[in-house]
Formats: C-alpha cells, structure tokens, sequence
C-alpha cells in the first residue's frame, strides 16, 4: 500500500466505522485525468447499492474538505466482491487455505507475481505453495493481494 493508500485509510476510516461498516482499504490507480480511487468496504450481512451511496456520499464531503489527491479522480465505493483484495495481515489470517494472487513491490526469488494456496500467515510471513513448492512472502512487501475464486 502506497503513502497515500495508507493516509486515506487513516482518514476515511472513522467516517466509514461510523456508518456501521468496515474499511478493507482503498486504492488509487494513477491514470492521469482518469484516476481512480477506489474504496472497499464490508459488512457482516454483505453490500448493497444503497451502503455504496451512503459511504461515497460521506467519503466524497471528507475528501472535498481534506483535499488529500492533487489530481482529478473517480471515486468508486465497492464491495469487495468474489477476488476479495486483501490489504492487511489479518485478511490474509483469514484465507488461509485458499487460492491468493500476489504481487510483490520488489521481485522475490526473481519474480513479483505469486499464486498459489495460502498455507499459513504467521508473524507478517505468508507461505504459499505454489506447484509444490513453498514461498515464504513478507507482508509488508505486498504491492497487491486478492483472494482468488474457485468454482467447484
């Protein structure tokens, strides 16, 4: 998660606990005049349009007033959907055993892309198997993870 990923969290994150909902994390993918943040919210009982509104609503009148992105930008509030992004430690504690997709900041063992199953999360270490053989990925080295939906 970049600076500004983990300073928006920070700041949205009071504004969305208050609604009743969880703050998964936020992204922000520069493409210039089309920029988009996007902000990942949940909830026990699941996500619906309404939640969406109501979080954007909110979320667009903090950041109008804190002006923490020196671009124009989209917002998009959503949920986190079938390939749940992960952000945080815990999201990966959570999926243990499943299929997780990662991409690394730097390259590990020559390579920045992992998929395989998640087969513990311990003490900011993933280990995943990928093909038989096990990666051991530091969390906090992560550009990017999400849950990768089987269908059986």
């Amino acid at each position: 998660m970049s600076r500004l990923e983990q300073r928006l969290s920070e700041m949205l994150n009071p504004a969305v606990e208050a609604l009743g909902f969880e703050l998964l994390g936020v992204e922000f993918v520069r493409a210039g005049k089309h920029s988009i943040l996007r902000v990942y919210i949940d909830h026990e009982n699941g996500i619906n349009v309404d939640d969406c509104a109501d979080v954007s609503h909110q979320v667009s009148a903090i950041l109008d007033v804190e002006d923490p992105i020196n671009t124009e930008y989209n917002l998009e509030v959503s949920s986190p959907g079938m390939d749940r992004p992960l952000f945080k430690e815990a999201h990966y504690a959570q999926v243990v055993g499943e299929t997780v997709a990662v991409r690394m900041a730097l390259p590990l063992d020559n390579r920045r892309n992992f998929k395989g199953k998640l087969l513990a999360c311990e003490n900011g270490t993933l280990t995943i198997e990928i093909d038989g053989e096990q990666f051991e990925l530091p969390v906090s080295g992560i550009e990017k993870g999400n849950l990768v939906p089987t269908f059986e």
